[in-house]
């Protein structure tokens, strides 16, 4: 579910995974538009035994039997539609370490968390497939959540979440933000938050760690 670079892949698994993943985040998008938590359930059941029982999921093997998925309650004030604003000087950042992929801020969005306004980087992965790509680190990294950050939407790998295209919104719902498989296991390379995406704030919402 994030836009990585993993060894040892097998097509036709990968394709399952990603097929897989893309109907989850398909049917999230259709529950939530009545029903935010009964979409959050599904995602996290169905997420939970991805990575618990299929062959590309990011946990190692000797460990995936026994995985259990950790998240912080549901938190209603933590989902948004929010407008996307253009970035006249879209800058554009390089991955590194992650096979040289690359990505290009392509706007802005302003989330009105409860904490106060702010603003964060909405990225376009460059390359073939494209997508849209928002990682974030907030206060909760290194002690609650993954110490490098988290993802929210990777559209190369299907996590989005919807939003209204003739009014140019996105839909970012912060309990659904996961962990990069990095996090699990360090044979995989990610792609992570550039510094425009640092919040100064506890996202206590998502997936987590402890």
């Amino acid at each position: 579910m994030a836009c990585e670079i993993g060894t040892g892949a097998s097509v036709p698994t990968l394709v399952d995974w990603r097929r897989r993943v893309a109907t989850l985040y398909a049917d999230v998008r259709r529950l939530a538009e009545s029903d935010p938590a009964a979409a959050l359930d599904h995602w996290r059941r169905v997420r939970e035994r991805l990575y618990r029982e299929h062959p590309q999921s990011p946990v190692p093997p000797h460990r995936r039997a026994a995985f259990v998925a950790r998240h912080f309650p549901r938190d209603p004030a933590l989902r948004f539609e929010v407008a996307v604003l253009p970035d006249e000087a879209a800058a554009e950042g390089d991955a590194g370490d992650a096979g040289g992929m690359r990505f290009r801020r392509i706007g802005w969005v302003d989330v009105p968390f409860p904490m106060g306004m702010r603003r964060l980087a909405v990225f376009w992965i460059e390359g073939y497939a494209g997508g849209l790509f928002l990682p974030f680190r907030d206060a909760t990294n290194g002690q609650e959540t993954y110490a490098s950050g988290r993802y929210l939407l990777d559209g190369a790998k299907s996590a989005d979440l919807g939003g209204d295209a003739a009014r140019k919104t996105l839909v970012l719902d912060f309990n659904f933000a996961y962990h990069p498989s990095c996090a699990y296991d360090p044979g995989w390379i990610c792609p992570l938050a550039p510094t425009e995406n640092w919040l100064d704030i506890p996202i206590r919402a998502g997936e987590r760690i402890r």
